[in-house]
Order: C-alpha cells, then structure tokens, then sequence
C-alpha cells in the first residue's frame, strides 16, 4: 500500500469514529428513557442529567424524582397543618415544600404524596423529605468570603468576625457539615441578586460549591428599585425575559467549574415588598415561569408571601390575596406537569431569531419549540426559522385550539405581549 493510500485509509477510519461520535452525541439519552435526535448536526445544550442527576441521592431516587413525568413545582416556607392545606397547593399544582414552618405537620405531606426540602429536620420525618434547605440569600447578608461566623442570620446581631469581615461561604460549609451525612437528601440554597449583579463571577461561583441544587430570586415585575439596581431601561427591565436573565446568569455561574446542578426559577406571586405596591399579573407570572424554563430552568418556586398591598398574607395560594392569581399558577402549573416529559429531555442549541428566547426540544415523535420575545425584542408579528430537518407541513399551537403552517421551513405568529409565549408541537 502506498503512503498516500495508507492516509486515505486512516483518513477514512478516523470520519468513520467520528461521525459515530457525533451520532452518540446527537442521540445521547436525555434522562426520559428516549434519545434527544437534533435535526441535521445541531449542538446539544449543556446540562447536568436531567432527571438522572436525582439519581445520586438516593432519597430522590426513591421518592420518584427520577422520573421523567415528574418536575418539582414548589412554594417557598409554607406551613402544612391540615388536610385542607395539603388540597389547597395540590390543587394549584404543587408538589413540593422549599422550606415548612416548624409547626407543619410532616405526616401530612408524607402522606398525600408531596415533597419538602426544610432546614430543619422535622420530628418524624422521612421518605417525603428529599433534600434540606441550607439558607437563604447568604450572598447579600453575609457575602463572598471565608470569615468566622458569629452563627447568627440577620437581625440577630454581629455576623462576621470581626464585623466588616465576610463570611458567606463559611455560612454555607458550617450549615452543610451539620446536616446528617450521606443521607441520600440533596442540598438546597436560594441566592439573591448580589450574586446577579455585583459580586465577581469567580466569587460568585463558589457559593455553589456548597449546593447540590440552587435557586436565585430577582423580583423584576414586583421590585421597583431594581430596573436602578441593576441599570436596566424599564422597557427591558421589567419584563419576563428578566426571569430568564436570572436563570442564565446562575447557570453561567454554575458551569464555570464544568460541573452542573439544577438551577431552579423563583418567582413572585403578589406583592413581595412592604415598600412597593406593585403586583404582579396574572399573564406576567405565566410568562416569567415559561421564559425561565425557556432559559433552561429545571425546578419551579412560587414566593408565597404578600408583605406589602392591602392584602397581607403569607399563604396566598390558599387565601382570598390570591383569588386574582391563582388561576393563572395553576394553569401554567398543569402546562408544564403535562410537558414534564419533553421539558425533562436535553434541549438542542438553534437561533430561530434573533432577540426571540426560544427551546428546541425532541421527545416521542414529535419536535417542540418554546417562544416568546426576549430582552428588547418588540411584541409583533415575528418569524421563527425552523433548522434543516424539521420540515413538517404544520405546527400544532399547544393548548390555543389552532396550527399554522411550517412547510416552507418557517413558523409566523403573533406575539401581543412582552409576556407572551407559544409552544409548538412539530411531527417528526
């Protein structure tokens, strides 16, 4: 054999691994059971396991967070004292509790088959309990840094030692090191927006070193101060593209150690601030849960809590404060329920247009394309270009009675409302 024909040869073997490479790639098993087929050679998006990443704590595992129908929808500190409580948030769609009073009754969630993740360990306590709550927003109240801590949260007294120091991620390794070790159960922490806004990507990062699941709350639509605090124009700022914002911004956090866990969306359901009387709608809440998981959102947290408004309440989802919103969460909440098998699948990377906060997702014999106006794109008519190999004749509009046309590679529709969102369901 000549050199030059040995080189074909070897050049011709080397295609041959690496296109069934690609092949493995495309078609890696997206944690429903199925593989995620991208049209063409599209790239996958990065993320942690989809549901089996639950696996490696044996507490989910056994609860059923491996299971591709299953996505955590929550509410935050929520007290569980009686039946009625319990048919409530299930009946809004809930299945699980991030953070219980301590006068909650666990037998009760345990009992009607829903979740909690608190920060204590509650008398009794067992199989619905899948994961401990380490602490709230310690990057604004004790920030970046490795300190002494006093023990004490805010409004307790000294923090740090000494005083001025900062001792965040202190907080964090000495309230995970005193949870049970090797217990099956994940480990959860919210954030707040210091991590979003001003403390350095390297340092920011490393509060999640602590957490095997995480979460950021960023009021956009409720917060009046935080178009200022994040200079941000309010034409962009308060929007639900805003929610997704956060979402990045955490998983960009998340990822620069190469290592991913779940990032869930936390979202307002009233009027979190006693200083500002503004609430959010009931369209503006469905579009910022739909555009977080858009931005890959892997968990679901409603904030249950009106401190500000002529209605008080820390159960609004239960009481007469939430009349006018709960419709709205229960309604997005059996959406997402019934898509938990295609959200549970690994999404595949293509700019349908420009400015638009779009998913691609392949699941049984269908495609699904998530769209809504992002960051500074105009409500309006837009076009969507679908990628090669997804032609298909029509695209069913989930949930609006109605399809459109899609034979010629492109899918128009209108889009009345910064909030607005479709879902388009694409045979393959």
């Amino acid at each position: 054999m000549t050199p030059r024909r040995a080189w074909y040869v070897l050049a011709a073997a080397l295609a041959a691994v690496l296109s069934f490479v690609t092949f493995l790639v495309l078609y890696e098993d997206s944690g429903s059971g199925e593989p995620s087929a991208a049209p063409v050679s599209l790239p996958l998006v990065p993320w942690e396991g989809g549901p089996r990443y639950y696996a490696r704590f044996p507490a989910m595992a056994a609860a059923g967070w491996t299971d591709p129908s299953f996505f955590p929808i929550g509410v935050w500190y929520e007290a569980v004292t009686s039946q009625a409580d319990v048919d409530l948030d299930k009946g809004a769609g809930l299945n699980t509790y991030f953070e219980l009073t301590t006068s909650s009754k666990i037998e009760l969630v345990r009992d009607n088959g829903m979740f909690a993740v608190p920060s204590h360990q509650p008398p009794g306590y067992g199989r619905e309990t899948v994961g401990w709550l380490l602490t709230d927003e310690v990057d604004l109240w004790a920030h970046e840094g490795d300190a002494p801590w006093t023990g004490n949260s805010p409004g307790q007294g000294q923090i740090c030692i000494p005083e001025s120091a900062l001792c965040g991620y202190t907080v964090l390794r000495t309230l995970r090191e005193r949870l049970p070790p090797d217990d099956g159960r994940a480990r959860y922490a919210n954030f707040g927006f210091g991590m979003e806004f001003f403390i350095p990507e390297p340092l920011a990062a490393r509060f999640l070193d602590y957490t095997d699941v995480a979460s950021m709350d960023t009021y956009w639509y409720t917060d009046e101060g935080m178009c200022e605090l994040s200079k941000t124009p309010a034409a962009v700022c308060r929007t639900a593209a805003s929610y997704g914002f956060t979402v990045d911004r955490i998983r960009h956090l998340d990822g620069l150690d190469g290592k991913r866990q779940p990032i869930y969306a936390f979202v307002e359901v009233g009027f979190p601030f006693e200083k500002f009387d503004t609430e959010i709608a009931p369209a503006e809440l469905a579009g910022a849960v739909m555009n977080s998981l858009i931005h890959e959102a892997r968990g679901v947290i409603y904030f249950n809590h009106n401190f500000g408004s002529p209605c008080v309440s820390q159960h609004v989802l239960r009481d007469a404060c939430g009349a006018r919103i709960r419709p709205a969460v229960t309604e997005v909440n059996r959406r997402i329920t019934e898509l938990a098998p295609v959200l549970n699948t690994q999404s595949i990377s293509h700019t349908f247009l420009p400015g638009m906060d779009t998913m691609l997702k392949a699941h049984g014999d269908a495609y699904y394309v998530f769209a809504m106006p992002g960051r500074g794109l105009a409500p309006g008519r837009h076009t969507l270009t679908l990628p090669p190999g997804m032609a298909a004749e029509r695209a069913e509009v989930l949930w609006e009675n109605r399809a459109l046309p899609a034979g010629d590679g492109r899918i128009t529709d209108d889009f009345p409302a910064e909030h607005s969102y479709r879902v388009y369901r694409i045979p393959r």
